[in-house]
């Protein structure tokens, strides 16, 4: 989870204040004949804590299950990276998969976690930083979504080579031309030599799909509401949570899981100084999830300038991760 449904930024936005970039941003996409709000405004504090309980829960598999891979996955890495390496995390969170690649590969030189959350990912940076005083932590506070400079992040950090990681299937969260336009800044961003270790979900039984964003404990519908209250704070806008309810399905002609929150009534929001109206039932798209058969993804990352090393897949075809390598 994570990241924008699609991706959205107005040229006109381009000249304003970051912001107002964001403001205006939120405002195109409730215009929309599809109303949308970007996930990326899922992750304040809030958020990020309440994504935290997601992966506890034992309905969200993807986390339950990469978790379990990694361990196998990291000893298979420690063997074949035999070169100093920087680690780049996009869209970092907690850092705690990170933790697990760590603990094996011992060429890890550098860390640089990237992620929109400030006071979240400063936190994890702190105590990784710690627990690991012989890496260089370097965090960057940025939306991983438009292009970052890794430039000047710490020592000698230029000269070793990148090794991206971009855990949990958050690829899904991308439509599929801008997965293909991601995939490409990635290649660019780490260069020529670098590599990412990237973990892709698989189209699997509806039922635990289902399952999967519409958890028991209710955890994810607190998760997907949450994202008005930081829109509330970010654009003085005056959403009311308990106007709107959680809905989650799978849409199997796109093989994707969709978000939104549905308008219980007819109402209107303000925001940015317009009144935004809302049909009973009309419902604001919050994210994709989008589910790939490994040769579909093969195929997407070749097309973005990269070629598969290897590749693990869980039991059942549950998940799946691959490394790739830059294409020269």
């Amino acid at each position: 989870m994570s990241v924008p449904p699609v991706a959205q930024r107005a040229d006109s936005t381009n000249q304003l204040s970051p912001e107002l970039q964001l403001i205006a941003e939120i405002t195109a996409g409730l215009n929309a004949q599809q109303k949308i709000i970007s996930s990326k405004f899922f992750y304040d504090s809030v958020g990020s804590d309440l994504f935290d309980q997601i992966c506890d829960l034992p309905e969200y598999y993807p986390y339950l299950t990469e978790m379990n891979m990694l361990p196998h996955i990291a000893s298979d890495l420690s063997q074949s990276i035999v070169q100093p390496v920087e680690l780049v995390e996009f869209g970092a969170g907690s850092l705690t998969k990170i933790r697990i690649l760590l603990e094996s590969i011992k060429m890890i030189k550098s860390v640089v976690p990237i992620d929109i959350a400030h006071s979240h990912l400063q936190r994890a940076a702190d105590k990784l930083s710690a627990d690991y005083p012989h890496v260089n932590v370097a965090p960057i506070f940025a939306d991983f979504t438009q292009p970052v400079s890794l430039q000047n992040k710490g020592k000698n950090q230029d000269e070793l080579v990148k090794l991206g990681f971009f855990p949990g299937s958050t690829i899904g969260n991308f439509n599929r031309d801008f997965a293909l336009t991601f995939l490409q800044r990635l290649r660019k961003t780490l260069g020529d030599s670098g590599m990412l270790l990237i973990g892709v979900d698989t189209k699997k039984s509806l039922h635990t799909l289902h399952q999967a964003y519409n958890d028991s404990a209710g955890v994810t519908a607190k998760f997907n509401l949450n994202i008005l209250r930081h829109v509330n704070h970010i654009a003085a806008s005056n959403f009311d949570l308990d106007a709107f309810e959680h809905y989650a399905f799978y849409n199997p002609h796109f093989g994707r899981i969709e978000m939104h929150l549905v308008s219980k009534i007819e109402q209107s929001v303000h925001i940015n100084g317009q009144s935004i109206p809302f049909a009973q039932g009309e419902t604001i798209h919050t994210e994709n999830s989008y589910k790939y058969r490994p040769d579909e993804f093969i195929h997407l990352a070749r097309m973005a300038g990269w070629r598969l090393e290897q590749q693990w897949m869980a039991s059942n075809d549950m998940f799946s991760v691959f490394l790739l390598h830059a294409n020269r």
